[in-house]
């Protein structure tokens, strides 16, 4: 066998066996989109549900609340940037960066410092490489996250919405995260989810209930301690569902990017397949012709020596 011949031999094994590997992470990450989806179609109730609630309660009441209402001159924003733990995605993370890159860009242009909360390990490394401070950073959960690590990343995100700037507080809470929309498409987006805007909350509000009675609510014991109560829960819930968003998002694009790399090796193999067998023709046509050229050289000695 000729060196050439053996080169494609060995690179057909290695796309071969590369090949096993993106088919079989396609059909797990297919297996876990189904499941993820079910999660953030569950989420989605009580998320709803809870801003009907504290919208009621914030637009029922002249309560004013920290977490409603708007600072005069707002001066630091927190971003909460949700990105994956891996890779093998396509441009899942990268285009979570971007849309955090181009939402810090325009809190600064507004005058506003920015701290950084990272969820994933892409998040973490592409600060860490610029070197850019990290106020806080969770990773380890973004494939299958539950609901006890929403609640532990918004529990500091509420208290520095909650404290004075001077004291490292933030006025603003904005959230970077993959919109699920379907299994080929994810959007990523920012959403501000402190102070809650109300005309925004009341219209998301209005259409999760269309063709609904809207609930009258009575606050007790006062509409400032259903706000304290609410109001965590409220964040807990954008998070949640924003991470089960991001984690659906993040197995359609594994999926998506898997069955590209699998389909691109299978057109590797049969390129190289023709390579080869263009290779074994060419041998075979040389050693025939090395047999009918040493044949007719025999031929020729033994006619000479007669």
């Amino acid at each position: 066998m000729g060196a050439k011949l053996r080169v494609y031999k060995r690179r057909i094994r290695s796309v071969t066996a590369t090949k096993k590997i993106t088919k079989a992470m396609e059909m797990i990450a297919a297996s876990r989109v189904v499941k993820a989806q079910r999660q953030v179609a569950a989420s989605t109730p009580y998320a709803s549900e809870l801003t009907r609630a504290v919208t009621a309660v914030a637009t029922g009441s002249n309560t004013q609340h920290p977490l409603t209402t708007e600072a005069e001159q707002p001066s630091r924003a927190a971003l909460l940037l949700i990105t994956s733990d891996r890779g093998l995605a396509g441009g899942y993370s990268s285009n979570v960066l971007k849309a955090g890159e181009q939402l810090t860009e325009r809190l600064k242009a507004e005058g506003k410092e920015v701290d950084a909360y990272i969820v994933g390990r892409k998040g973490v490394s592409y600060y860490s490489f610029r070197e850019r401070k990290v106020v806080e950073s969770w990773t380890g959960f973004t494939d299958s996250p539950t609901y006890a690590d929403a609640k532990a990343i918004a529990a500091p995100l509420i208290e520095a919405v909650q404290r004075d700037t001077a004291e490292g507080g933030v006025d603003e809470l904005h959230i970077v995260y993959t919109e699920f929309i379907s299994m080929m498409t994810q959007t990523a987006l920012d959403d501000r989810l402190l102070p809650l805007s109300l005309d925004k909350a009341a219209a998301e509000s209005e259409e999760s209930a269309k063709g609904e009675i809207l609930p009258l609510f009575d606050f007790e014991p006062s509409a400032e301690d259903v706000l304290d109560a609410l109001l965590p829960r409220y964040v807990e819930s954008r998070i949640y569902n924003a991470l089960l968003q991001a984690a659906a998002s993040k197995h359609a694009a594994t999926r998506r990017a898997m069955k590209s790399a699998t389909d691109n090796a299978e057109e590797l193999i049969k390129s190289l397949s023709r390579l080869a067998n263009a290779a074994r023709q060419a041998e075979i046509t040389q050693e025939i012709s090395e047999i009918v050229g040493g044949a007719s050289a025999l031929a020729d000695a033994t006619a000479g020596s007669d």
